[in-house]
């Protein structure tokens, strides 16, 4: 079975990481993969979700340390980083539509950063998250200290950026790091129903609140109400807009095409 697989089932893209005897730890291959599968879907009209998954009781160990012990130059190092890392990173960023990470087993180092890099992170019981690579002498590398930050405040993600200690899943709920925690035997259901959730919503209007979340992040209040307003007149001119209103009235189930 390849070490990437990325399938669209039902308005549901999942990337699937799938190298469990290396705890899903990623090769520069499985990068290169990630990143095309991201921008993939953000053309696909197919899909209105993604999922970012781990095979087998993982979700990602980070880089695998073999795969890039070949990688010795500080020209080259740069340059994986920054064009083959990076790139699944910035797709993430690009993309529109929600991204889902579900964390079932340990998520570490750049391996966090990716489960970092989605909107909603879902973990089950056995989830364990740390930001480790201070335990190699390594600083973050793809977006933890961004991220995290923005996430658990700066204070606590200083704190687990110096000691990469691990956090299990109760804590990670409790920190913000995660939306749920799931027993295993729930888990996999929990995580279809948000994604079946999101992929049956108008995925005009969905993407638009992304976009206007997003946007908020860099811009001041009055731009955000610009922006709002634009996005607004797009969405009430779909047939979309149209469908909710009249489901709403009719007090029955839209059905929304993305039109």
């Amino acid at each position: 079975m390849p070490d990437l697989e990325y399938t669209v089932k039902d308005g549901i893209g999942t990337i699937l990481l799938n190298r469990a005897h290396r705890k899903n730890a990623f090769t520069l291959e499985m990068l290169d993969q990630w990143a095309a599968a991201l921008r993939e879907a953000r053309t696909d009209d197919t899909v209105r979700v993604v999922l970012v998954t781990g095979s087998q009781g993982a979700f990602c160990a980070g880089v695998d340390l073999d795969d890039f012990a070949q990688i010795t130059s500080t020209l080259d190092r740069q340059e994986v980083l920054q064009n083959r890392v990076h790139r699944v990173a910035a797709a993430a960023l690009e993309l529109d539509k929600p991204l889902i990470a579900a964390v079932d087993g340990v998520a570490v180092g750049a391996g966090m950063d990716m489960a970092l890099g989605c909107d909603l992170r879902l973990a089950s019981t056995r989830a364990r998250f740390s930001e480790g690579y201070v335990r190699v002498g390594l600083i973050p590398g793809d977006g933890g200290a961004h991220l995290l930050p923005r996430i658990v405040g700066q204070a606590r993600a200083l704190e687990l950026l110096w000691t990469g200690r691990f956090v299990d899943a109760q804590e990670a709920l409790d920190l913000g790091l995660v939306l749920s925690v799931h027993p295993p035997e729930e888990f996999p259901e929990a995580v279809h129903s948000l994604c079946r959730s999101l992929a049956d919503g108008p995925p005009v209007a969905i993407r638009a609140i992304k976009r206007l979340v997003r946007n908020g992040e860099r811009a001041d209040f009055m731009s955000s109400l610009s922006m709002a307003a634009a996005e607004q007149a797009v969405v009430q001119s779909t047939q979309d807009s149209a469908e909710a209103v009249s489901a709403f009235r009719d007090k029955r189930t839209p059905s929304f095409t993305g039109s």
